[in-house]
């Protein structure tokens, strides 16, 4: 399911409810203006939140919580710098600065602030993808979106109180510290750290950099210190400098990466074209424009973006492996090779989606065994995480082209057990059952693949050739209706079929339309043209 809207439309948490009750899995991306976040449900349950571009203030709600000190955050930063794909929650857990325990815990809080501030994007746009999971490093938690929804819509109402004194975040207030001084309220701890932070220069922005306390937590502190009139506004900060900026490039970069992850691909188009603009031959740009070309099927257009991005000093080897990938399917099999072989060079000799592309490759130049040897060395390469359902896919295709049915059915097993949403994997389970003579086996199959994912032609197809052969002619038509409007160009095979069940069922006119598209698909068709001369001698 694909929900899109508008958030002045549907507000968030109305979204959320619907999310929750349909009890839904995948990700929920909201844009507002260039602001972009996300929130991942599992089984209509909250798992994780973020917001791109928005500083990352894990280790400062450790601090502010009392649970590590000012120093332990500082050492486990610098610690970061040397090992960028370590969370920094790891390092501290690796430090002995916290328990995992207290990790989850405060990741919990900083999803939750994620979702609020959230709940406060009253303009924007919103897009749910089902199926999307969050990346693996992610640290996941389970919340009830209704135990949320109350106190967002308390922060929402008090936001909107909140905004009429502090209506940007590019405002820059003084303390008048004698009538602090003269107060008689004492001050909140949020207060009381805002007021210390403030110099007549920073904006509000800032002080929530700098405070480590979120949006909400300041604006509210910041309303009460407007109010008792202990602030006054100065001004504000001053526009960006229309020089380019890293800061600049790597928010449209993030926002970019940010929507290609969650499918919004012509935003992320958008995006990287940004960065091409400001900083022409940024490498990082040009490598994901490729993956979101792939996505759109535009495949020489990301053979040349990928072609570009390994031309560039220093390229990796996942820039070679893309660009094969890419090239393959343009049938461009001797040059796909060579970017493999680069690949290798480079440092992906022993990568096992390398090698597994090498053994697509040598599949698609009909070389059967050495593509069967290539995948099946491919296989421990993977180390202790399965292998992608591409290669039990390949690895099977091999080992029935080599006539080991018996193999191919394992492999194609195994795979539904790692995988057991990649309806591909059924269909061609079904078909080594069939193969093997175990008919009702392979119906079985095929409606499971039917069950996680009913856009799947092939698998319709199959479903009709079943019931087809078991003068089932009712249901069969039904399933090739299904493949063909899926795949108008699916086989010669499906339209032969449905023109006979069509004549069986005196729909004559019907028939010869469905012969006459197999023939379009395939003129050597001998038997299409027997039944279509038959026919049409009859209808004279």
């Amino acid at each position: 399911m694909a929900i899109k809207g508008s958030l002045k439309e549907a507000s968030l948490p109305d979204v959320l409810q619907l999310l929750s009750m349909g009890k839904k899995t995948g990700c929920l991306s909201v844009t507002h203006r260039n602001n972009f976040g996300y929130i991942y449900f599992d089984k209509g349950r909250i798992c994780y939140a973020s917001i791109v571009n928005r500083r990352d203030r894990l280790g400062d709600i450790l601090v502010k919580n009392g649970v590590i000190s000012g120093a332990q955050l500082d050492a486990a930063i610098e610690a970061q710098t040397r090992q960028r794909d370590k969370r920094l929650g790891e390092i501290l857990i690796a430090h002995g600065a916290l328990l995992r325990e207290e990790l989850h815990q405060q990741i919990r809080v900083q999803i939750e602030e994620a979702v609020y501030y959230l709940f406060t994007w009253t303009q924007g746009s919103f897009n749910f993808e089902a199926d999307m999971r969050p990346e693996e490093q992610d640290l996941l938690v389970s919340i009830n979106p209704d135990a949320l929804l109350l106190e967002g819509a308390r922060r929402v109402d008090e936001w909107s109180l909140i905004e009429k004194k502090i209506p940007s975040f590019d405002i820059v207030f003084a303390v008048d510290r004698a009538k602090v001084a003269q107060g008689d309220a004492p001050l909140t701890s949020e207060q009381e750290t805002l007021v210390g932070l403030m110099d007549g220069r920073r904006d509000v922005a800032a002080l929530i950099d700098d405070s480590g306390l979120g949006e909400f937590s300041v604006g509210k502190a910041l309303y009460g210190l407007v109010t008792a009139g202990y602030l006054n506004r100065v001004g504000k900060t001053k526009a960006p400098e229309p020089a380019v900026s890293d800061a600049r490039v790597d928010e449209h970069r993030n926002l970019g990466i940010a929507f290609y992850k969650t499918g919004m691909l012509e935003e992320a188009i958008r995006e990287f074209r940004r960065v091409a603009d400001l900083r022409p031959g940024d490498s990082a740009a040009g490598f994901h424009m490729g993956l979101v070309l792939m996505r759109q099927g535009k495949w020489p257009d990301a053979a040349n973006a990928f072609h570009e991005t390994a031309s560039a000093p220093g390229a990796k080897f996942a820039a070679f492996h893309n660009l094969a990938y890419a090239l393959e399917r343009l049938g461009r099999y001797d040059e796909a090779r060579a970017a493999l072989e680069e690949a290798g060079a480079r440092g992906g000799a022993n990568d096992p989606r390398v090698q597994t592309s090498l053994g697509v490759l040598a599949l698609r130049m009909g070389d059967v065994a050495a593509a069967d040897a290539t995948l099946r060395a491919a296989k421990p390469l993977w180390g202790k995480r399965p292998p992608a359902a591409a290669w039990f896919h390949y690895a099977a295709l091999a080992a029935a082209l080599a006539g080991d049915l018996d193999r191919a059915a394992a492999l194609l097993g195994e795979g539904i057990g790692v995988h057991p949403h990649a309806a591909p994997l059924f269909n061609n389970l079904a078909v080594a059952q069939e193969r093997r003579g175990s008919l009702q086996e392979a119906s079985v199959t095929v409606e499971r693949g039917l069950h996680e994912d009913a856009s799947l032609a092939q698998l319709h197809k199959n479903m009709g050739d079943y019931q087809y052969r078991n003068a089932q002619y009712d249901e069969a038509l039904d399933a090739y209706s299904r493949a063909v409007k899926l795949n108008p160009a699916l086989g010669d095979d499906v339209y032969m079929k449905l023109g006979n069940i069509r004549y069986k069922r005196q729909e004559r006119d019907e028939a010869v339309k469905c012969w006459e598209r197999a023939l379009e698909l395939d003129p050597e068709n001998q038997i299409v043209r027997t039944n279509l001369d038959a026919v049409k001698k009859v209808m004279r």
